[in-house]
């Protein structure tokens, strides 16, 4: 797992963002392009990623705990792994993802696309799915112990 500052130098490396690392736990990187990087390992842990675009960007075993996704574009992105816990992915537009082995407990994917998503064998104990549909969205070996109303 890459550290926050070892996090912080990709994305400057990548462009996406510049200068130092801020001191403050939540990044903003509200409405920036991440699309078809590598972030794989990465530690966002808290990070604010409203309304950006994350399509095809790789997330496998990154550290998304408590991260904001809402309304965010990540059509194919790969979370395979990663730890999504009490993230909030409110309207986020995810079809064709790879959420294989991720921990979504107690993350928010209410009126989430999960378009041909696969969730197997994810965690989403908790998890509000509140106006998602799971047709067509593969959920084979996935943890589910409530859905919200």
């Amino acid at each position: 797992m890459m550290t926050k500052e070892e996090t912080w130098a990709r994305l400057v490396e990548l462009g996406i963002v510049e200068g130092t690392m801020p001191s403050e736990k939540r990044w903003n990187l509200t409405d920036k392009v991440l699309m078809e990087v590598d972030l794989s390992n990465a530690d966002l842990s808290g990070a604010e990623l409203f309304r950006s675009n994350l399509n095809f960007t790789n997330f496998s075993n990154a550290d998304l705990t408590a991260a904001s996704l809402v309304e965010s574009y990540a059509t194919g992105a790969n979370f395979s792994g990663a730890n999504l816990s009490h993230a909030n992915l409110i309207r986020a537009f995810l079809p064709r993802s790879n959420f294989h082995r991720a921990d979504l407990r107690g993350a928010d994917l209410s009126e989430t696309d999960l378009f041909e998503a696969d969730l197997s064998e994810a965690n989403l104990k908790g998890a509000n799915l509140k106006g998602v549909d799971l047709n067509n969205v593969n959920l084979t070996g996935a943890e589910i112990d409530h859905v919200a109303d």
